[in-house]
């Protein structure tokens, strides 16, 4: 049975007050796109990062929310695992953190005392963290909010859908093996049942060229994502190849797209696609 709406005696329908506080933080961002996939370890934070840098050295204000709780990997992706947010006494929020390349970032990673304690917290507590991060930082006027989401169809992407019903919608991460399309049906099916829009698939690991040789190794198939998107009628907005040198320069917290390589311009190439389906 459908849920009905709950209205005040005038008729206005009664706006949750954490829901309220979070429209009001976020009233100054202008697009917020979400970084999600159907499970774990095929690049999808690697992606928000470098699809975050990559807008910011463009002139936009970005900020990302690392919204995975219990395995916040953004500060170390970007070079900033040992800072922590500042507080603003009067507004009464955080401040986040800013990378060198100018992007905005909030991460529970910032806010642990001991980086190596496992975050042990069911779900009640996973969601009022996001709702903090959304709610009580002081984000400020930002032309982009990134939203990197944990893998699977939980808490977390069930919380950030809930309180941003306005996000321009979600980027779905996979690889191109078979087990992981299973998991982008999931992902996509999830995303029409809360109500947000799909606004493509990125493949990454797509396929891998010899150094010495040039041939194409095809490590984990290829195309796989490419197919997935003809079959659902979803946008598809590109490819990334294994890149040996993304590994190391996201452990020395350097995005790959202030870079000047072949996946550099991929990530470019990549945007372009995701911007002209919002329009800009």
């Amino acid at each position: 049975m459908d849920k009905k709406e709950i209205k005040t005696p005038t008729g206005a329908p009664v706006i949750d007050p954490m829901k309220a506080k979070i429209m009001a933080a976020l009233k100054d961002i202008d697009h917020v796109f979400v970084i999600a996939s159907g499970k774990g370890g095929v690049g999808k934070t690697t992606i928000a990062v470098n699809l975050a840098t990559s807008l910011a050295k463009r002139g936009h204000a970005v900020g990302i929310l690392d919204a995975d709780i219990t395995g916040p990997n953004v500060p170390k992706m970007v070079g900033l695992e040992d800072k922590r947010p500042d507080y603003d006494q009067e507004k009464k929020k955080m401040i986040p953190v800013e990378s060198i390349d100018g992007v905005k970032i909030i991460s529970m990673e910032f806010l642990l005392e001991n980086k190596k304690d496992a975050i042990i917290w069911r779900g009640p507590l996973k969601m009022g963290a996001i709702n903090q991060f959304l709610g009580d930082v002081n984000w400020g006027h930002l032309d982009f909010l990134v939203i990197d989401l944990p893998p699977g169809t939980s808490d977390e992407p069930l919380s950030v859908a809930q309180m941003i019903p306005r996000a321009d919608g979600v980027i779905i991460v996979t690889t191109p093996q078979e087990v992981a399309l299973l998991d982008v049906k999931k992902s996509i099916s999830f995303v029409a049942k809360v109500g947000m829009k799909v606004l493509g698939i990125i493949e990454n690991m797509s396929g891998f060229k010899c150094p010495h040789c040039d041939e194409e190794i095809n490590i984990f198939s290829k195309d796989g994502g490419k197919k997935a998107a003809q079959e659902l009628g979803i946008p598809f907005l590109g490819s990334i190849p294994i890149d040996p040198k993304i590994v190391p320069l996201a452990d020395s917290g350097k995005p790959i797209v202030s870079t000047n390589c072949d996946s550099q311009k991929i990530f470019e190439k990549i945007i372009d696609n995701l911007l002209a389906k919002i329009k800009i």
